[in-house]
């Protein structure tokens, strides 16, 4: 058998190797574009900023080691032009000398990736403006910095890449400006849980714009104007296009082959095409979200590996089922960690899935035991059953251990009940005795089973235009005065049994603390003793975050600030 890939680095580069393990008499052929045709695609922005410091560092396998380790053919710098599946034919261009010429496969596997959407507003072909997207992008944009002495960047955007090449520049000395057309970085997360690094961002450097229109680039004296709508143009030394990602389809196009969400190629559960000798894996592929189970874009390096796995196997005959992509993801900002998995409120929202959500905040580890760090975790789950939907969670560390451990709980479709049961490893060092991903399992049993009521800050200003209801602070009278919510009476949470005749029993009262804990259990007591009442979700912590350090919709932010 011949198998003909187009496309290394996750994917292809996988594929390939799997496929040798599991034949030896296969012929394998990778024909990649660029000069690089395994290399750590997730790594460059910490080359751009030194932090890497060899570029050889990038590189995972050249054409030699897959000769050396696999008897794998690897043709870099070679594009695939053209597809003719009717002919088993493709055509391949030598990108270093310009000739074409042809070659035969049985199977062919794509793996052609997502290249860099670029905004509207780029037309200038211009030295001083960079995509992320390969090793020569990297090299290229170090080099530009180290020759040309930069001082100021902007990036236009706020994912991963986008996020990364900021910390990154912000550490090699060069002033960063990102711009947004909306009003968050990181869209896997949900906006509240996204304020908490603005204000980090800020706070290490990095100035932001938001809900701003990019209209266009100019050169002048070197450095480059940036015009945005309403706003007098930003001088930059450079500009780095972080927008996104689109499925790059040309070749599934010229083969005719099906499309599906935004233009991506369509593949059965075993990764086939509409030809069914025709395999597509990687970001140019839409696949099963596992927990809405709606058709998704998910670009991440996890998942192409093992679509080029299963793709292999499914060539040789095992006939694996790919069942889809929790989109879990962790990325590293400063010293700040910011992860997710499943679904956000915008994606159940869009699948229409209903849902419930939890805050918590916890430490890192036993708080007695020195250095312990407080993380933030947003839960969403499902009301029926407490089956958990997604997870987010940000922090200075154990993000990633919380956030793995739910990622396996949402593909296990385990409930809430089920977190409050995991046996998590614990000493002091690590954890806690009550882990954080139990304790979201705890909070969420307790609303699910009525033992308490929950707000969340969305929900504040509606509250205060409702009649017979009560703000109620338990926080200690300093707390307090450094900031509050725009009415709320302070009664601490130490003096609420001795002063609960103080209360009318004909109010209603949603009561917040700094964290949640101290406002759910004023809510117990106050329950017990026949009062309505809700806690907020979160605290004053959280809410402070999404309003007071953002402000964007002033109308909606009732904080009194002290001084």
């Amino acid at each position: 058998m011949k198998v003909c890939i187009v496309g290394g680095v996750a994917g292809g580069a996988t594929a390939a190797a799997r496929l040798r393990r599991l034949s030896e008499d296969c012929e394998i052929i990778i024909f990649e574009r660029t000069a690089h045709v395994s290399y750590a695609n997730c790594g460059l922005p910490y080359y751009i900023g030194g932090e890497i410091e060899d570029k050889d560092e990038l590189t995972l396998h050249t054409p030699d080691s897959f000769k050396d380790w696999f008897s794998i053919d690897v043709r870099t710098n070679s594009e695939v032009t053209a597809v003719y599946p009717e002919t088993k034919i493709i055509e391949v261009k030598n990108l270093k000398d310009g000739s074409v010429y042809t070659e035969s496969y049985d199977k062919l596997i794509l793996s052609p990736g997502a290249k860099a959407a670029l905004p509207n507003a780029f037309e200038l072909d211009c030295q001083n403006i960079f995509t992320v997207r390969t090793v020569e992008d990297a090299l290229s944009i170090r080099s530009f910095i180290e020759e040309k002495m930069i001082e100021s960047a902007v990036i236009i955007g706020g994912g991963f890449i986008g996020l990364e090449t900021a910390e990154n520049l912000v550490r090699a000395g060069v002033k960063t400006t990102i711009i947004l057309r909306g009003k968050q970085v990181m869209p896997s997360l949900d906006f509240d849980m996204a304020s908490g690094l603005h204000k980090y961002l800020r706070d290490m450097g990095v100035s932001i714009l938001f809900n701003e229109s990019l209209e266009g680039f100019a050169e002048e004296g070197g450095h480059l104007l940036v015009h945005l709508k309403d706003r007098e143009p930003l001088t930059s030394d450079m500009v780095i296009l972080a927008v996104g990602v689109v499925p790059d389809t040309k070749l599934a196009e010229i083969a005719g082959l099906d499309l599906g969400l935004k233009g991506s190629i369509l593949v059965n559960d075993f990764l086939q095409t509409s030809n069914p000798d025709i395999y597509a894996v990687g970001d140019a592929v839409a696949v099963r979200n596992r927990v809405s189970g709606k058709s998704a874009l998910i670009s991440l390096a996890g998942p192409a590996n093992r679509q080029g796995r299963w793709a292999a196997d499914n060539i040789m005959g095992r006939m694996r089922p790919y069942r889809g992509s929790a989109a879990v993801s962790v990325m590293k900002l400063f010293e700040m960690t910011a992860a997710s998995a499943g679904l956000n409120e915008k994606a159940c929202k869009e699948a229409g899935i209903r849902f419930d959500k939890v805050i918590v905040h916890a430490q890192s580890h036993a708080s007695y035991y020195p250095g312990a760090k407080s993380m933030t975790l947003k839960v969403l789950f499902a009301p029926a059953d407490g089956r958990i939907l997604g997870a987010q969670a940000v922090g200075f560390d154990g993000v990633d251990k919380r956030i793995d451990v739910l990622a396996t709980a949402i593909q296990a479709g385990l409930s809430a009940a089920d977190l409050e049961e995991l046996d998590l490893a614990y000493a002091p060092p690590y954890s806690s005795a009550k882990d954080p991903v139990n304790l979201a399992g705890y909070v969420i049993e307790n609303v699910r089973q009525g033992l308490v009521v929950q707000f969340h800050h969305d929900m504040i200003p509606k509250i205060a235009e409702m009649e017979d209801v009560v703000f109620l602070d338990v926080r200690t009278p300093a707390e307090y005065a450094a900031g509050h919510i725009k009415g709320a009476l302070n009664l601490p949470f130490f003096e609420l049994r001795s002063r609960i005749g103080e209360l009318d029993s004909s109010k209603r009262y949603f009561i917040n603390c700094q964290s949640g804990f101290r406002s759910y259990m004023a809510c117990r007591i106050l329950k017990e003793h026949g009062l309505i009442c809700s806690h907020l979700s979160g605290g004053y912590q959280f809410y402070s975050y999404v309003y007071c350090g953002n402000c964007y919709s002033p109308d909606a932010c009732m904080c009194v600030k002290g001084e």
